[in-house]
């Protein structure tokens, strides 16, 4: 049961005018009393913003389904995991330059001639001629260049003076090339090695872009769950300045209190009206945000979306050092930038190489054949015939078997005058590697002091709630004895006003008191590329 004391002060005033103030005190003071018991604070005061905040429209979306939801339609993270394709695609590409290269070729060639030489064999030379090669190409990974050819030639001709028609004349051969002075291995892989170094970059871009935009959406709903419960508080409060302005407006028409306080109390509503739009203009800001991040709107028939889950009411955390450690190993970005110094090594040492004179050793081994359909040749009063004979497929057996054999072997040295160029590019690579490895160790100190902070956040998190709730309360019983105070006559409407506008500061610190922790969690778990544990980050459940 709810009372109401108050104190009627009667100022000496003519006798008529006194009794009609009596008289008006009495008909009002009982709707006065139900009016104050209506704008009291009730005994259980979150229980009015907890209906507040259920009755909130809007379409329901939990931080699990919000997460997933932008992980599936984020252009960001789209975008990066392209990225990963192409590099993943450059490896196979450079490494596709170490795969054997097979090549075939064809070619017939006819044509005739007219002759006037009786050594021509004939009038008009009628001649013709199919050459096919086949071949195999292989560069291995230290450079060495080996190739193995093999061709055949058939030759015909209307000539009186060909010993053989058709004639088989193949050729085959073995040779490679090694670069001595070029960093073998170093230099040769320098494109497979620095494109590998690329790709384990930008897989750990894009793992670090989907740790990102799950923060970004923690956060994001975290802001809307504040601002939930702002607007709830800046509702009630708007709701109690109407009823304490009905009250005011009651209470001056006894004579109780002067005009001059109706008008604080008017203008306290009116500053919670233009108060509770601005909380409501950022409440739909903060659903958009959130709805901009998922890629999604909120169901047909409602403006926003409202969150289901709270918070954690604590979140445990250790020494910050142990994090600092964790995020500096497990830091997708900072392993993103260490794997693009690697890259930049590979480049810089193989131009070291490259910077020296060229000189390679040159060898082949080979093996010729002849074949064909041997005639007679009629030369003045001799018959000549040769002794060779055979297939395509004999002449092909001589050089594979190396019947008549060919080899050779030489060095070859290339001398760059003033070797301006290759040293000038191992210097701009040296660079390069210093400007990556400054970026590193730039990364690694602005990562660790955004750790840090985190982690003193979760630190007084708890500290921070205790001290924001117990601010709550101190407010809310600082308005009810200005209150009381007011009702009895030694407070004015100006002080009550003001514990009011104190009272809805306080709540509104501790919604934000309620999510910091939950941001810095969310935050920390980026920072630590999932590290740091997400089982707590949030319970179900409304606010």
């Amino acid at each position: 049961m709810s009372h109401l004391n108050v104190a009627v002060t009667v100022r000496v005033l003519p006798r008529a005018h006194t009794l009609a103030r009596v008289i008006i005190a009495c008909a009002v003071l009982p709707v006065l009393a139900m009016v104050s018991n209506a704008s009291a604070a009730p005994a259980d005061p979150d229980s009015s913003m907890v209906a507040l905040l259920r009755s909130l429209p809007g379409t329901p979306m939990s931080l699990r389904r919000a997460v997933d939801l932008a992980g599936s339609t984020s252009p960001t993270v789209r975008a990066a995991g392209a990225v990963y394709d192409a590099a993943r695609g450059a490896v196979r590409r450079e490494g596709g330059a170490f795969d054997p290269v097979l090549s075939l070729a064809w070619d017939y060639f006819d044509q005739k001639l007219p002759s006037a030489s009786f050594f021509a064999g004939a009038d008009v030379l009628h001649t013709a001629q199919g050459t096919g090669a086949v071949g195999l190409n292989w560069r291995s990974p230290i450079g060495t260049q080996i190739n193995a050819d093999l061709g055949a030639v058939r030759f015909t001709t209307n000539s009186g003076f060909a010993f053989l028609t058709p004639q088989y004349t193949t050729t085959g051969s073995l040779s490679l090339r090694q670069p001595l002075l070029r960093g073998f291995h170093t230099s040769t892989m320098k494109e497979v090695a620095g494109a590998e170094f690329l790709e384990a970059s930008a897989h750990d871009r894009y793992e670090q872009e989907v740790l990102v935009l799950q923060g970004t959406v923690e956060q994001v709903y975290w802001d809307l769950f504040a601002g939930e419960r702002d607007y709830a508080v800046q509702r009630l409060t708007r709701d109690r300045a109407a009823a304490f302005l009905h009250e005011t407006e009651l209470r001056a028409k006894t004579g109780l209190i002067g005009p001059g306080q109706v008008a604080n109390a008017a203008s306290f509503l009116a500053d919670q009206e233009n108060l509770l739009l601005d909380r409501e203009e950022a409440l739909d800001g903060l659903s958009e945000r959130l709805a901009q991040v998922m890629g999604v709107r909120p169901d047909q028939g409602t403006s926003r979306f409202k969150t289901t889950d709270q918070p954690p009411d604590t979140i445990a955390i250790d020494d910050a050092d142990r994090w600092v450690r964790e995020a500096l190993t497990r830091n997708r970005d900072l392993q993103a930038i260490q794997a693009e110094v690697d890259a930049r090594r590979v480049y810089s040492r193989a131009a070291t190489w490259e910077a020296l004179p060229g000189l390679d050793l040159i060898g082949a081994v080979g093996g010729n054949g002849l074949g064909g359909d041997a005639r007679n040749v009629v030369f003045g009063a001799d018959t000549l015939r040769t002794q060779v004979h055979g297939s395509l497929g004999d002449a092909l057996r001589q050089t594979v078997n190396r019947d008549y054999p060919s080899w050779r072997v030489g060095l070859e040295l290339t001398v760059p005058i003033g070797m301006r160029a290759g040293s000038g590019e191992a210097d701009r690579l040296d660079a390069e590697v210093v400007v990556a490895e400054q970026r590193y160790a730039q990364a690694s100190r602005l990562l660790e002091e955004e750790v840090r902070a985190r982690c003193r956040e979760l630190m007084n998190g708890q500290r921070r709630l205790t001290a924001a709730r117990s601010s709550v309360e101190a407010a809310r019983e600082q308005v009810r004895i200005v209150r009381i105070e007011y009702q009895n006559g030694t407070s004015t409407a100006f002080e009550l006003v003001r514990v009011g506008a104190d009272f809805a500061v306080a709540e509104q610190r501790y919604s934000q008191a309620l999510v910091r922790s939950a941001k810095a969690a969310a935050a920390l778990r980026q920072l630590t590329s999932g590290a740091f544990g997400r089982e707590d980050s949030a319970r179900p459940g409304m606010q």
